[in-house]
């Protein structure tokens, strides 16, 4: 099985270098692509002068954007399974094995804290739950961690991915592709750690707003979609 680590950057500077290492050191037979999404610090820099594959982003299209960039990437190259992994260093490069091998029998692999961990008691925390409720109501499906942006998609997701718009690494695209496309989901339990660097660009108010947006779209925007299974809309 041929994978594809994506790893969307925006100035990230200071923590790609330590990312790709542990990346490198703990998945040899894994392939990695930086997508540099239009920063404005030295991030393409570091990807030259250590010679690291990457796509340089013109300007910042944002994480759905820079994570579609290396889906078009992976369609081309003929990948089986397709990665997604932070630059900051939050995630851990010894789970990628694991999430990489349940694509064979899934094709979404979301890498969760909770199925084994305890959930932390936060706002974010809160629209989490709700985001695991609605897309329980609307699909079937449980997710004990939607929003872990750790995940996999196996070979038939990559196409969608490349050639349908506003596909994003979401929880509402997420939704959207086990209602409409019948993707099977797993989860295998991750842990994740503080970034290497930096601030993260989720405050609360953004936090607030990105739960909402995510909502919003389980429960009503899917519905006027395409079922991507034979065409027509979700309804």
């Amino acid at each position: 099985m041929r994978a594809l680590c994506v790893i969307p950057a925006y100035n990230e500077e200071a923590s790609l270098e330590n990312t790709v290492t542990d990346l490198r050191r703990l998945n040899p037979d894994v392939d990695f692509l930086v997508v540099n999404d239009g920063s404005s610090d030295s991030t393409a820099e570091v990807c030259r002068r250590n010679k690291y594959p990457f796509l340089d982003l013109p300007i910042n299209l944002g994480l759905s954007g820079a994570f579609q960039a290396g889906m078009r990437y992976a369609y081309r190259y003929e990948y089986d399974c397709v990665v997604q992994f932070d630059a900051d260093g939050q995630h851990c490069a010894e789970y990628v094995a694991a999430l990489v091998d349940a694509t064979r029998k899934s094709d979404i692999v979301v890498g969760s804290r909770f199925i084994v961990g305890e959930r932390p008691r936060s706002l974010r925390m809160f629209g989490s739950i709700l985001i695991e409720k609605v897309i329980k109501l609307t699909t079937g499906t449980t997710i004990k961690d939607p929003t872990s942006g750790m995940r996999a998609f196996g070979k038939r997701m990559i196409p969608l991915f490349s050639t349908e718009p506003n596909f994003g690494p979401e929880p509402d695209t997420i939704s959207y592709l086990i209602k409409c496309a019948g993707a099977r989901v797993c989860e295998v339990p991750v842990e994740m750690r503080e970034r290497y660097a930096g601030q993260s660009y989720l405050n609360l108010k953004s936090s607030v707003l990105y739960m909402a947006r995510m909502i919003m779209s389980i429960l009503f925007i899917q519905f006027f979609r395409k079922d991507l299974r034979g065409g027509g809309d979700a309804r």
